[in-house]
């Protein structure tokens, strides 16, 4: 009995550590001017892939361009009597930071007169490029990485055993195909009232945007982090944070859906560390915006985020201003696509590219300036549209509206009123046109009541007289 009983241990032993062992592991450079470390704070980052990977592609089909479409800090604070999680928009533009070829990626060179979404740092450089950007973007010293994808999510609501959920009204977000090609919708299907979701639903509610709310991504994050806040009190209730056993068995399941710098015991004793909070403890901050001047589409961090920024790398109270819900309407200037005037260089190999996207961008109303030609160099991953000045803000907000990954530069010398596109690799298709989004910042504790809905629906500040959503 003795020799069944330890080989049954060995083999569960050998079992938990082959899953162990395919974990992906991040490692960070030995890079210089990274902000201080204040205290024994931990500044966790958290990613979400969008890789279509393996049985990712089934979930997300076959969109997605490996980026970073979740981008949370979590501050647990020293003591760990206290976790404030940071949600940062992916739509937030940012400079340029070096960024080595790791791991299959291109890397890219610093770049400050660039700007590229922040959402697309991890397809430019991994993790480690995602660290850089959000450190020197914040000032909060990042201490450890860990990222999942689509299939690790699922797994994580289905080892929890599911979350509850409270909506106001019913949501529909179909799967459709735009004219661009490209697929949008989650799939979800939900009515109003009450749910227990587990993975694949819960994964659609994280998802869902297009069709909610002002399709904004903002408003998508105060749902995220409104599940996320369901989660915790699940995880919570199941005394998972007190069982080591437990979480090496969550660990071990999503471990070929994640990727992280620290070890499996660093991951545990971090969990077991928060087993005397409360949901009222842990409380979702996003990080103030405001419009993007060159694209109504995207964002920028606002003068006031340093504040909050400062505050979690200190470990300090937020300040009030992030604390209030505000709602800012887009007043960005677009131009016609016909006083957009745009030369069109092809950046890669692909043969005749330039010529195709420029009769795409002339049967949209575009002004196409000479003949489509070769960059000159062919080695272009992400499209780059150049400007020459301010001025041509407004023509570069239209044409980014039919480029969203591309990057933006500045380029003095380049003729008054044209722009210069250059095409790289990851292009493949004109964007579908999209409505200048909203934004909405504000934080909550994790045992708050049902977010409004301004977060579901138009017009539905309150949930709907039948439906009690005191979640």
């Amino acid at each position: 009995m003795t020799v069944v009983v330890t080989a049954a241990l060995l083999g569960l032993y050998f079992t938990v550590r082959a899953k162990l062992d395919s974990i992906g592991h991040i490692a960070f450079a030995d890079t210089h001017h990274r902000p201080p470390s204040y205290n024994n704070a931990l500044n966790i980052l958290l990613l979400g892939s969008d890789t279509r990977s393996g049985h990712n592609r089934a979930i997300g089909g076959k969109g997605g361009c490996n980026c970073s479409d979740t981008i949370m800090v979590a501050h647990i604070s020293p003591g760990r009597h206290l976790v404030t999680i940071l949600s940062i928009p992916r739509d937030t533009v940012v400079p340029l930071y070096k960024c080595d070829p790791v791991q299959g990626t291109p890397g890219q060179a610093a770049d400050p007169s660039a700007v590229e979404r922040i959402n697309a740092t991890l397809e430019a450089g991994g993790p480690e490029c995602v660290r850089t950007t959000v450190e020197q973007q914040t000032g909060i010293r990042i201490n450890d990485i860990i990222q999942l994808d689509f299939t690790g999510f699922q797994r994580v609501i289905n080892d929890v055993g599911g979350v509850n959920i409270c909506v106001p009204v019913a949501i529909h977000d179909p799967v459709r195909t735009l004219a661009s090609g490209d697929v949008v919708g989650s799939g979800l299907s939900l009515s109003a009232g009450r749910h227990h979701i587990t993975g694949k639903v819960a994964l659609k509610f994280w998802r869902a945007r297009y069709a909610l709310a002002d399709g904004g991504d903002v408003a998508r994050i105060a749902r995220d982090q409104y599940l996320m806040g369901q989660v915790v009190k699940g995880v919570l209730h199941s005394g998972l944070l007190t069982s080591p056993t437990k979480l090496y068995s969550v660990i071990s399941d999503i471990a070929a859906s994640m990727s992280t710098d620290a070890t499996p015991s660093d991951l545990v004793k971090i969990a077991t560390s928060l087993s005397g909070i409360s949901t009222s403890d842990v409380q979702f901050v996003t990080a103030p915006t405001s419009p993007y001047p060159a694209n109504p589409n995207e964002l920028v961090f606002a003068p006031h985020s340093r504040a909050v920024f400062l505050a979690i790398a200190q470990d300090q109270k937020l300040p009030k201003s992030a604390k209030h819900k505000h709602r800012h309407k887009s007043t960005l200037l677009t131009t016609s696509p016909a006083n957009v005037k745009v030369t069109v260089l092809n950046g890669t190999t692909i043969s005749q590219l330039a010529a195709k996207v420029a009769a795409g961008l002339a049967g949209r109303g575009f002004t196409i300036v000479g003949t489509p030609a070769d960059a000159p160099t062919s080695n272009y991953v992400q499209s780059v549209i150049e400007y020459g000045s301010a001025a041509e803000h407004p023509a570069v907000a239209t044409l980014r509206e039919q480029f969203p990954a591309a990057t933006v530069k500045l380029v003095p010398g380049l003729s008054p009123g044209e722009l210069q596109l250059i095409l790289g690799t990851s292009f493949h298709a004109l964007a579908a046109q999209s409505k200048p989004l909203g934004t909405i910042s504000g934080s909550f504790k994790a045992n708050s009541h049902c977010r409004n809905g301004a977060f579901f629906g138009p017009n539905l500040a309150k949930p709907s007289g039948k439906v009690r959503c005191a979640c």
